[in-house]
């Protein structure tokens, strides 16, 4: 629903500088679409990259009436805030923003369409998306999805948070560089509002999720031809005992190929501690036998891990260059770091496997 070239103004109150703005954050980061002001009255008046360290340039203002001279179209919630309620302050800049004519998006589990004072403020012609719903019409997946000529590639993280998202766009960026056909296929609210559309995978009743997943596959592969990808985002962590994305997206979108993402030097689920992760080489076996499984026998061979996507951010320059080439070395696999130096090996990866098939 939202246009690439829809002017996007987001409301990021207090969110520049903490996970609660992670939205925003990668809005900021990967959308290609106009982003013309941030209101955040912590910060307003700041340098977006020296908060953040995203070059951008991009205003920050304290208030919604401040962004209007910028001309924005759409307001759109950069903020996922605890229990996914609304921050009163955030709420008077929505408000102002449908009353002023903009149309509002958001992400947040409460919906905001059916706030009656949001929904009346609305203007004609503008609209208000929720997009963190659940799809009309939905069906269990079939593994439809199996019978596409293009390729098709699944993110698969060794934990929550560890830049799947991050390494997809990455590898559109470089698809686009090498004008390969390229979709990608946002499954959570950040991936959606970059993409435009999507499926938000968290709003979706576990035995639809799979299907949900497939529809948006097809739906994304109808214009592509042969040699075309679909680049669908992971959710959640096989490893992770709070996760139950990643089998839905593994049937829905029976992919051709696998990229591995992992943080750089980590041995245990950030957050649980006490959980150990399986080796790289555990995580590569065991991801391929899954993805081997719920397949028709006709869908030919089944999906390997390519490549690893390998987050160095906590990492300096040699640092992150010694973990790439220790994993690569470990694992026999292309491995990079698509944020600090692109996506164009990690690409390269996927594009010989087409050839070889």
């Amino acid at each position: 629903m939202l246009a690439a070239v829809d002017r996007v103004v987001l409301l990021q109150h207090g969110g520049l500088d903490t996970l609660t703005g992670k939205t925003g954050l990668a809005m900021l980061r990967h959308r290609f679409g106009p982003i013309v002001a941030v209101i955040d009255p912590v910060h307003a008046g700041c340098s977006l990259e020296e908060i953040t360290g995203i070059r951008r340039d991009v205003p920050i203002v304290a208030s919604l009436e401040e962004a209007l001279p910028f001309a924005p179209e759409v307001a759109v919630v950069g903020l996922a805030p605890s229990g996914g309620r609304l921050p009163d302050p955030v709420r008077r800049d929505a408000l102002a923003a449908l009353r002023s004519g903009l149309s509002l998006a958001s992400g947040l589990h409460t919906r905001l369409e059916q706030d009656p004072e949001l929904s009346s403020a609305r203007q004609p012609g503008r609209w208000i998306w929720d997009l963190r719903c659940e799809p009309e019409n939905v069906r269990v997946g079939q593994a439809r999805a199996a019978a596409l000529s293009c390729r098709r590639l699944l993110a698969l993280g060794t934990d929550m948070a560890v830049g799947k998202m991050s390494a997809c766009l990455a590898l559109v960026e470089a698809a686009g560089r090498r004008n390969v056909p390229c979709r990608f296929v946002g499954t959570g609210q950040a991936g959606i509002l970059i993409a435009g559309g999507g499926v938000a995978l968290d709003a979706v009743r576990v035995d639809y999720a799979a299907g949900v997943v497939e529809a948006a596959v097809l739906e994304s592969a109808k214009e592509l031809p042969a040699d075309g990808l679909v680049l669908v985002e992971g959710q959640g962590s096989l490893c992770h005992p709070g996760s139950t994305a990643t089998l839905p997206l593994l049937r829905g979108s029976q992919p051709t190929d696998l990229l591995l993402v992992h943080r750089a030097d980590q041995t245990s689920i950030e957050r649980l501690p006490q959980i150990p992760l399986p080796t790289l080489q555990e995580l590569v076996s065991l991801s391929e036998a899954l993805a081997a499984l719920g397949r028709p026998g006709a869908a030919g061979d089944p999906p390997k891990v390519r490549a690893v996507a390998l987050n160095t951010a906590r990492l300096g320059e040699q640092e992150a260059r010694s973990a790439v080439d220790s994993v690569s070395d470990q694992l026999g696999l292309p491995c990079s770091d698509p944020i600090r130096w692109g996506g164009e090996k990690l690409l390269e990866a996927v594009l010989c496997a087409q050839q070889h098939n």
